[in-house]
């Protein structure tokens, strides 16, 4: 069934409505200083221009083509549903613009804010991304955008509609400003938290009431050291029994190895409450079995080798927020998997991403009981009778563990985290039950941020809707009135039509040909 139009206006394919632009010609003087827009350039969520890049027309890249003017629509022909589009403003007035733009040019009598909102609605852009083309690199042709059929009202009627989706959207954009700048606080407000807690002060009540139970640095340290030489004689009888078997066995198979005896634990001076402190990394780790790996590296784990199932091979993509993320994209064989035993990891264990967004860390939940890392991440195993693993993941991620990561992994070309980095970090820690009361108060804290921030998601997600049907609106005529004295809009594109036919018979008397873009630079560079 056809839609019926509002009175005044006229369906036309976006061509007709568009005027051709001008291309820089190779004759064109190479010199010439020029400010360059790609699709790095567009702010999506804003669509609007913010970074250009600055080059003479000679170091430009070869995609530099286009010579765009104020009120100009630049829309990009990849991805159309990331929504790169943005409007030309004044200070790029004759500056140059990507081949990976369609650029729409509003003829004479069209407002070019009427023509930005039209492709930038959601219902434009779902309707352009439904014609893309690749998978890998999915895109739309020129023609497939301007072929598009759209609803034209009369030009004062466009202007009307203009005016009202700015007013309206001026108070919903302050309200969605409100709304980040909650999210943000709400950010910064979770690390004051993460901050106080591993400074001890979160829990300052809890050990007045609880001073009994409070270990001195030096009793804590006692402590741990028995305990881990209690387990470590046990390996050792282990050991020794073992090896009785393997030989009395013919010594046929692997040889079991010999128990590596606990390290001697130390602690740093630092400004922490009784009852905690600062200590190294070996006094974190497991030492029952090899406490950190990195993943395999170069031809252990050979591309060909990736299969679309079997074992998973976990990734930075498996960690987000402290939260361990399911799904995975890279398997390979159980056998494959057995020859490479000692990347496994097990539930319980840690996480922590090393490139990428460095630092990401999660705990391996228990449903992941199959699984190896791969080379960006790092796995730790922890003494869970020292530190649980859910309060060694909240202190990385925030606090002074969290600057120490930041710094230490600073380097010439990007950031990159290693288990030297990670061993020389300076962690805070106290007691079990000291730990297990932090948690507790945490999660609570946490549970009451986690809400605000999901309310402020769906207030966003709401605004986003309004927006959409506010646009809605205006393109099907239900934004404001039809004004029977405005000039209908089959006369308008009657004239657009007249002009476009006009400026074809001049071209053919006096083609812009290669002088005319190379004028059109030089008017630019004037400007």
């Amino acid at each position: 069934m056809d839609t019926v139009l509002p009175i005044g206006w006229i369906e036309c394919p976006l061509s007709a409505i568009t005027d051709d632009i001008v291309k820089i010609d190779k004759n064109a003087d190479q010199e010439l200083p020029i400010e360059y827009v790609d699709i790095s350039a567009i702010n999506n969520e804003l669509n609007v221009i913010e970074e250009t890049k600055s080059f003479l027309l000679k170091d430009a890249p070869s995609r530099a083509k286009q010579i765009v003017k104020v009120g100009d629509v630049l829309f990009s022909l990849v991805r159309p549903y990331l929504k790169n589009i943005a409007a030309v403003p004044e200070r790029l007035n004759n500056q140059i613009a990507s081949t990976g733009f369609c650029v729409l040019r509003p003829s004479l009598g069209i407002d070019h804010k009427f023509l930005f909102y039209k492709v930038v609605s959601g219902e434009f852009i779902n309707i352009v991304s439904g014609k893309q083309y690749g998978v890998s690199y999915p895109a739309v042709k020129e023609e497939q955008i301007t072929g598009q059929l759209i609803s034209l009202p009369p030009l004062n009627e466009q202007k009307r509609i203009v005016a009202k989706i700015e007013e309206l959207f001026s108070e919903l954009d302050n309200g969605i400003a409100a709304l980040k700048t909650a999210r943000e606080q709400l950010k910064v407000y979770r690390q004051a938290v993460l901050k106080h807690a591993f400074e001890g002060k979160l829990t300052a009540k809890w050990r007045e009431e609880n001073a009994d139970k409070l270990e001195s640095p030096e009793q804590l340290i006692e402590r741990i050291q028995q305990e881990r030489e209690a387990r470590y004689q046990q390996q050792l009888e282990d050991w020794k029994a073992a090896t009785k078997a393997w030989e009395a066995n013919g010594k046929e198979g692997k040889k079991t190895g010999k128990p590596k005896e606990p390290p001697q634990l130390e602690f740093f001076e630092s400004a922490l409450p009784f009852g905690w402190l600062t200590v190294s990394l070996s006094w974190l780790l497991t030492t029952d079995k090899k406490p950190m790996t990195t993943g395999p590296f170069g031809t252990a784990l050979k591309k060909s080798e990736h299969q679309s199932d079997g074992v998973p091979v976990l990734g930075i993509e498996n960690i987000g927020n402290g939260k361990f993320i399911p799904g995975n994209k890279i398997f390979v064989t159980q056998e494959k998997a057995e020859e490479l035993a000692s990347f496994a990891v097990h539930p319980g264990e840690i996480v922590i991403s090393r490139s990428g967004t460095v630092g990401e860390i999660c705990e391996v939940p228990a449903k992941v009981n199959n699984a190896l890392i791969s080379t960006n991440l790092l796995r730790v195993s922890l003494d869970n009778e020292t530190i649980l693993s859910p309060f060694f993941v909240l202190m990385f991620q925030g606090g002074g563990v969290k600057l120490q990561v930041k710094d230490l992994c600073k380097g010439s070309s990007r950031e990159f985290l290693n288990q030297s980095i990670l061993s020389s970090i300076k962690y805070p820690v106290c007691g079990i039950q000291e730990q297990k009361a932090l948690l507790e108060q945490l999660e609570t804290i946490f549970s009451n941020i986690d809400q605000q921030e999901k309310d402020v998601a769906i207030s966003l997600e709401k605004a986003e809707t309004l927006r959409q049907s506010i646009l809605k609106k205006a393109f099907s005529g239900q934004l404001v009135p039809q004004d029977p004295n405005d000039e209908p809009a089959s006369e308008l594109l009657t004239r657009i039509q007249a002009e476009k036919v006009k400026q074809q018979v001049a071209a053919k008397v006096k083609p812009v040909g290669k002088s005319g873009a190379k004028r059109g630079l030089k008017s630019k560079v004037a400007t």
